[in-house]
């Protein structure tokens, strides 16, 4: 809540800084930064949902709760990049007044905090591999360049006097095209969650040591891994003796869940399936034969 409340205060005082001193860019800012706010909440409401434990109706839980509230974030980051583009174009074609000097240490104030919000939250979120608290991370970072850009702007039109009073309003414009750029980078880690792509060969390979490690694992076949919000589910296959009875494949196969669930503690669950060490024992999917 610690972002929400300084988006709120920062969108408020770039608003009136942006109005008063004449400044597209800063008023682009304040525009974003009050879309940082909604995000903000988006995300907390996400991460609330994706936490709550499984229940009869949801017994995988809550998970795909979080990517869809970073996909959500990047929309609203991608729409803000769009509300600034037509601001500024309407702004260059049309006179206006060149900045105030005083909105200059408004935003160097501004990038400060911003980037000390990024870095507080993209260490957040790495360490709970949440997709929705990088993502607002990086909306802080974005808030952080847009300042910047701002900043430039408006420098150039102070410095440059009569004629350059557009510097301001191209400055937001590439402001405008840093945000939809994040909008993006943001977006494709969310859809690749909710549509259940894999993920990075190296968990998948760990998990396939893990298992292999295990007395009576051969060796193992299949090892398809999904992310559901803040945990992993694993669909594993390991090759085991053919003679083995079936309380003793079973056992095997609650060791492999123990040992991956221990060393990987955000794999929720690791569902195993006892295969015969021969050719009987292994089979492909038609993608697979290709």
């Amino acid at each position: 809540m610690v972002g929400v409340v300084t988006n709120g205060v920062l969108a408020l005082v770039k608003g009136l800084a942006g109005v008063l001193g004449h400044s597209q860019a800063l008023v682009a800012d304040a525009v974003e930064s009050g879309s940082d706010v909604l995000s903000s909440l988006i995300v907390f409401a996400g991460l609330k949902v994706a936490s709550e434990a499984p229940s009869e109706k949801h017994p995988y839980g809550r998970g795909r709760a979080e990517p869809m509230a970073a996909l959500v974030v990047a929309v609203a980051l991608l729409g803000a990049a769009v509300a600034i583009v037509i601001s500024s174009v309407r702004e260059i074609v049309t006179p206006h007044l060149a900045p105030a000097p005083f909105t200059l240490a408004v935003l160097v104030g501004v990038v400060v905090v911003k980037e000390g919000l990024f870095r507080f939250a993209l260490r957040r979120g790495q360490e709970s591999r949440s997709l929705a608290v990088e993502a607002d991370a990086w909306h802080h970072r974005s808030d952080a360049i847009t300042s910047a850009a701002a900043f430039v702007g408006i420098s150039i039109a102070l410095i440059g006097g009569r004629g350059w009073e557009a510097a301001d309003d191209w400055a937001a414009l590439l402001a405008a095209g840093v945000l939809a750029f994040n909008a993006w980078h943001l977006m494709r880690p969310a859809l690749a969650e909710l549509t259940d792509a894999a993920p990075d060969e190296a968990l998948v390979k760990e998990i396939r040591e893990v298992a292999y490690s295990i007395t009576g694992v051969k060796g193992t076949h299949r090892c398809w891994v999904r992310k559901l919000g803040l945990d992993y589910f694993v669909d594993l296959d390991i090759l085991v003796d053919g003679g083995l009875s079936v309380r003793e494949g079973h056992d095997l196969a609650h060791r492999v869940h123990d040992a991956v669930t221990e060393r990987m503690p955000f794999v929720r669950k690791v569902m195993v399936h006892v295969e015969p060490e021969d050719e009987f024992g292994r089979f492909q999917m038609d993608w697979e034969k290709e």
